[in-house]
């Protein structure tokens, strides 16, 4: 079982940063591949970033590339997403979830994750 808790959403101004931090539970933390989703209301859940178990292996969505960068530190159990340049299209609740297994080198659909955590809100003004 991991339980997973993101922090550090919040409001800011176009262009500005922000950098979200998501905490695991549990010693098999570094077993997972990570992602961060999000979610803009009336839209579907979709996949911003993802990182492998070892952290050698990426994958963002086009519309973040460049802006956006996860990381992960499995020494603290914590997946990281740093994200530049907001936009205000970048409004969502940003979830973190957790896809069992090293040998996944990328988890694109909701249906391949384990555990979620429960969202932290990002808003981006204009």
């Amino acid at each position: 079982q991991v339980q997973l808790v993101e922090s550090g959403g919040g409001l800011v101004k176009a262009g500005e940063s922000l950098r979200l931090s998501c905490a695991a539970s549990g010693r098999t933390f570094s077993s997972y591949y990570m992602g961060w989703f999000r979610q803009a209301p009336g839209k579907e859940r979709e996949l911003v970033a993802g990182i492998n178990w070892s952290g050698g292996r990426t994958y963002y969505t086009d519309s973040v590339k460049g802006r956006f960068t996860i990381s992960r530190d499995n020494a603290k159990n914590t997946v990281y997403l740093q994200m530049n340049s907001l936009k205000p299209e970048d409004t969502a609740v940003y979830y973190c979830a957790a896809a069992g297994g090293r040998t996944i080198i990328v988890a694109l659909t909701t249906d391949k994750y384990d555990y979620w955590g429960r969202g932290t809100q990002v808003t981006v003004s204009s």
